[in-house]
């Protein structure tokens, strides 16, 4: 079964933007004395971790108005290329096998299978009940992520390389500028898109902190209890204010 990732990423100003650059020796890259913004560009985005594919849309706002049709349109393409729905509904494609609504176990005699997974955060927008009736309709699966959990959406880790890309150490000059810069690159991006796995640094270091483990001096090693700290010199305990020095 498909899952795609969806997220908005923005604004990107038409300003100097950070980031390195290549400059010849001797004539460093120079910031205008003019602080002049040239308008603001959006970022739809749509990945599918599992084969790296993007499916994006730069654009100058992401109201609902602009979100929510690109996005029926781009997932109505995603459902063409999927399998038809099965006749009847296996482990996996009932929509009572997904933590999705106390009510879940209701929606299957109203909605048809599930065809495809969608996880994106909880905006408001997202929530706009002709919207998810859309997604039930279609066999979609809206998977919200928590508050404070939009680390879980891969789309977010795609972006920040697709802007990075695009922007970094450049100067912009309009917002139909940034937005060409940001179509290029994606089209860049799926010539020879890469995978991407769940888990990552990030799900390493939650390990290690449910193991209690405790670094060495920033080495490779490790122990299971905190190391205990030596006893202060007499200067030190001077410098601290607890003792006196002859």
């Amino acid at each position: 079964m498909p899952l795609w990732g969806e997220d908005e990423a923005g604004p990107y100003q038409a300003i100097p933007q950070p980031g390195s650059s290549w400059q010849p020796e001797g004539e460093p890259a120079r910031q205008p004395h003019e602080y002049v913004r040239g308008g603001t560009a959006k970022l739809l985005t749509l990945l599918r971790p599992a084969t790296g594919e993007v499916r994006a849309q730069p654009t100058e706002r992401a109201t609902n108005a602009d979100l929510h049709p690109w996005l029926k349109r781009e997932l109505t393409a995603v459902l063409a290329t999927c399998p038809p729905p099965p006749t009847e509904p296996t482990p996996g494609r009932r929509w009572s096998d997904w933590d999705y609504h106390p009510d879940a176990h209701l929606l299957d005699a109203h909605f048809p299978p599930v065809r495809l997974l969608l996880v994106w955060d909880n905006l408001k927008g997202h929530l706009t009940p002709s919207l998810v009736q859309w997604l039930g309709k279609n066999g979609i699966v809206p998977l919200y992520t928590p508050l404070g959990g939009s680390w879980l959406n891969l789309t977010e880790s795609v972006q920040r390389i697709i802007v990075r890309r695009a922007l970094a150490g450049q100067h912009p000059q309009s917002a139909k500028e940034v937005m060409d810069w940001l179509a290029a690159t994606v089209n860049g991006w799926n010539a020879d898109p890469t995978p991407f796995v769940w888990g990552g640094k990030r799900a390493a270091r939650r390990h290690r902190a449910r193991e209690r483990r405790h670094t060495l001096g920033g080495s490779a090693g490790y122990t299971h209890r905190p190391i205990a700290r030596r006893a202060h010199s007499p200067f030190e305990r001077y410098l601290n204010g607890k003792t006196h020095v002859n």
